[in-house]
């Protein structure tokens, strides 16, 4: 059994609560049973203008040294939280398929993958005023382009900061709104081939 951390922000977590987080989350969890693997359970209601009483679910889960992350919001918190194991289950297949299995198909065994938080821009922003509330550090470890685009994808994030292994350069990886990504690489990079 994977131990689940359950807190509330803004909402006070009942014992009806956190033995559905408990039963869902935990169901959810053992789709992917690896260790270690631990699991860390937010709960919280988003006063905002335009949804005064918005219910989120947001779940992190720690697998071995990487991060899968996953958010729902629901009128209803039963309603977010189930949503969020659907959600936290179908990321553990997809980090399971494309870390997991292609790491041990890989004929490159010299890259480290990693999946580091990386500061949500919501959570920089406070609903009231402008003012930076919340400073994060990035653990950066070297992995390829590739990687960094996968590691995206698993946490959900619109960005991603990491070293580049070929370069050993800090670059950030995003999404396009049009589809596909981007990435951005420090201009030094490239005076070298000018």
């Amino acid at each position: 059994m994977v131990d689940i951390k359950i807190s509330g922000r803004k909402v006070s977590v009942t014992d009806s609560m956190r033995e559905h987080v408990n039963e869902k989350i935990g169901e959810a969890l053992k789709v992917f049973d690896i260790k270690p693997m631990s699991c860390d359970v937010v709960l919280r209601v988003d006063r905002k203008r335009t949804d005064p009483d918005r219910k989120k679910c947001e779940v992190t889960v720690y697998v071995r040294d990487n991060v899968v992350r996953v958010e729902a919001s629901d009128n209803d918190m039963y309603g977010a939280i189930d949503t969020a194991a659907i959600k936290v289950s179908r990321q553990l297949r997809k980090y399971k398929t494309r870390i997991i299995d292609h790491k041990h198909h890989s004929a490159r065994e010299d890259v480290r993958i990693s999946l580091e938080p990386v500061a949500d821009l919501a959570e920089l922003i406070d609903d009231e005023d402008d003012a930076l509330v919340r400073e994060k550090f990035v653990d950066l470890r070297p992995m390829s382009e590739e990687e960094a685009l996968v590691q995206t994808d698993l946490l959900g994030h619109d960005f991603y900061v990491f070293e580049n292994a070929a370069t050993g350069l800090i670059n950030v990886i995003y999404h396009r709104h049009n589809g596909g990504y981007g990435i951005i690489k420090p201009k030094f990079e490239f005076e070298d081939e000018a």
